[in-house]
């Protein structure tokens, strides 16, 4: 389990997040949402140790994150931000292997091949693996370092708009083999969306910031109403459910005004 205790997050003397309190379980997705600025992104950075507290306290299954414990801490958690700029001269297979960067010695192992290989075949980009990872598109990019961050094997995963650059069908695929995976290896899963539908179709829980503070926390069919996304975003929408209860959300267009007819001579 990862625990957080009362944490608050600044910048100089900008307050992000203020008195977070949450209890986040193995093998489940959590989705973290809201408007832009309201400390999603921080969050993240903060849980991986790269933006220090401004009080409170972290704990990730009885371990808690301190000065002394970060490179530790560290070793544990599969961290994909949200810039995937890679100006390197290595193939997308060898920035996959780095995943493993940890437990590599002088010599490669087969394993540690066949694991990198595996992990591109799984995401459906081994036809990838020798292109240069430089002359990728911004989306590719995403899958490789997604495939990277598997690699881990991780104890928690961080994930800040992991699907942000791809198109429909691999959004989809890196979502499902995230979900499935977080289930199956017993993961603690947290990642920042923008995208309300798909948070909906595939989050555990919901971690609902906005005005720096914790607005909801749940299960998408509990959490999401109209009123608590107008209230947020500020745009009228209707919150629907399908067959099997999921929520599914759809904007509403501002009423246009009636065409004036124009005064005859």
């Amino acid at each position: 389990m990862l625990e957080l205790r009362d944490l608050t997050l600044g910048i100089g003397e900008l307050t992000l997040v203020e008195g977070l309190n949450l209890q986040l379980r193995a093998g489940q997705l959590h989705v973290i949402i809201g408007p832009n600025g309201t400390g999603k992104t921080s969050l993240l950075r903060a849980l991986f140790g790269e933006l220090p507290l401004t009080c409170g306290e972290v704990h990730l299954r009885g371990t808690s994150m301190t000065r002394h414990t970060l490179p530790t801490w560290r070793q544990g958690i599969g961290y994909m931000p949200q810039n995937t700029q890679l100006d390197l001269d290595l193939s997308a297979l060898e920035v996959v292997v780095l995943g493993r960067l940890q437990r590599l010695s002088m010599r490669l192992s087969d394993d540690d091949l066949e694991a990198a290989l595996a992990a591109l075949q799984a995401l459906d980009i081994a036809h990838l693996a020798d292109r240069p990872v430089h002359t990728l598109s911004g989306g590719q990019r995403q899958m490789v370092l997604f495939a990277q961050v598997l690699l881990r094997q991780p104890q928690l995963m961080l994930l800040d708009e992991p699907v942000s650059a791809l198109d429909l069908k691999h959004q989809m695929q890196l979502m499902e083999h995230l979900k499935t995976q977080t289930a199956e290896q017993a993961w603690i899963s947290v990642a920042v969306l923008h995208d309300l539908n798909l948070a909906a179709q595939f989050a555990d829980q919901l971690i609902v910031l906005g005005d720096g503070r914790l607005q909801a926390f749940g299960p998408p069919a509990q959490v999401l109403s109209s009123e608590l996304i107008h209230s947020l975003y500020h745009v009228p929408v209707d919150v629907h459910h399908d067959l099997d209860g999921q929520p599914y959300i759809r904007t509403l267009r501002a009423p246009r005004p009636a065409p004036r007819e124009r005064l005859r001579a």
